[in-house]
């Protein structure tokens, strides 16, 4: 099994090399101990972050979230080393505020206090999209593989399409909402589809493509700007790298870092097919919309919709396999390929995310031990 994570990219071709770059950033919800609902606190809690870490926090839409960012890695064991840092100096500053820090995709319980941080950014996000800006707090985890040729990443987030649902699944760490069973793995991912920048990457000819029909988007007022583009998979607006944001937060390192393998696997998978001329898998948009539906309701638990066959569904792990098989030449390259096999047995066992907080609340019928255990689960390795 693989542990690795992605953020950035440096500012060379890495696609070429044996590695290629990764970095991650994951956000937290900070949550009341006693309640389960969302404290606002992260002002509090980067404040009091040791310097060196506090560089790569981030404050986020929501005062009860914080973002925590690696620094380019190419190595998984450099990438999981500072993954728990960062979870166990987030989770300790978390506590001198009387928070919890929990690594979960959607507000469990409640969230009180809706308003957003005083900045002008965040204002005209309020002003623009109204109470939907006012969403309850969800949480993501993003993986950034280096690819700087930006026609080269657009091709390549078209050719991620027919995967990325299975790593949705695979991900799925929010089913509670309210403090109720959603019936969803990632509510996450529902809840996300009310943002008009949220879904799966359309497909376009070229970086130009992609540039004009994000500019139109802009024009249109539908995006504040092209930060604002939330697809699935995306060139990303900031690093030289393909970014992709479909997964709910992990709830441990090593979940991080098998996603961040696998992904960077797929990437490395699609520069290789792009550079053979293999043909672009075709799916609709509708089917593909779908497709992304059945991966946040199931999970790993249930069937996802093979696209490649035109919307079969088949067993979830079935799917998981196909994956690991069409990126395993990709991960004995990077020598990642024992650490992933490792990691997704033991996910086999565990659960997603989503599966584990079941199996609590199904002894305890208590979400706030559900809770409890996700907050162990987030700063202990």
């Amino acid at each position: 099994m693989v542990t690795s994570y992605p953020v950035a990219a440096t500012g060379r071709d890495t696609t070429d090399q044996h590695h290629l770059t990764l970095g991650v950033e994951e956000e937290f919800l900070l949550l009341d101990p006693d309640t389960g609902r969302n404290a606002p606190v992260a002002d509090d809690v980067i404040a009091v972050l040791p310097s060196v870490v506090r560089r790569q926090s981030r404050l986020e839409l929501r005062r009860s979230m914080v973002e925590m960012v690696t620094s380019v890695c190419t190595d998984l064991g450099q990438l999981r080393e500072q993954l728990i840092r960062h979870r166990r100096m987030a989770g300790a500053a978390a506590a001198t505020t009387g928070a919890r820090l929990v690594a979960v995709g959607a507000t469990p319980v409640d969230e009180p206090q809706c308003d957003v941080p005083d900045q002008p950014r965040y204002r005209d996000i309020v002003r623009r999209y109204g109470p939907v800006a006012l969403d309850p707090a969800l949480c993501g985890c993003h993986v950034h593989v280096g690819v700087p040729d930006r026609d080269l990443a657009v091709r390549v987030c078209d050719r991620l399409r027919v995967w990325l649902p299975v790593v949705q699944a695979l991900t799925a760490n929010s089913p509670f909402s309210a403090g109720t069973d959603t019936g969803h793995a990632s509510w996450r991912s529902v809840q996300l589809t009310r943002w008009p920048g949220v879904g799966p990457t359309p497909s376009f000819a070229s970086a130009d493509d992609y540039d004009a029909t994000v500019a139109a988007l802009v024009t249109t007022g539908v995006m504040i700007d092209d930060a604002m583009v939330y697809w699935y998979a995306r060139p990303s607006a900031t690093y030289p790298t393909v970014e992709v944001r479909v997964g709910d937060v992990c709830p441990t390192a090593d979940d991080t870092v098998l996603v961040a393998a696998l992904i960077r696997a797929l990437v490395a998978t699609m520069i290789d097919d792009e550079r053979a001329g293999a043909p672009v898998e075709s799916v609709r948009d509708c089917v593909l919309s779908a497709a992304h539906w059945r991966a946040a309701h199931e999970g790993l638990d249930g069937t996802l919709v093979d696209l490649r066959l035109g919307g079969v569904l088949r067993p979830a792990w079935e799917m998981v396999d196909e994956l690991v098989a069409t990126v395993s030449p990709a991960l004995l390259r990077h020598g990642d390929i024992e650490l992933v096999v490792a990691q997704l047995a033991r996910l086999r066992a565990q659960g997603t995310g989503a599966a584990r907080q079941r199996r609590i609340h199904a002894r305890t019928q208590d979400i706030n031990a559900v809770l409890a255990d996700l907050a162990r689960q987030t700063i202990e390795q």
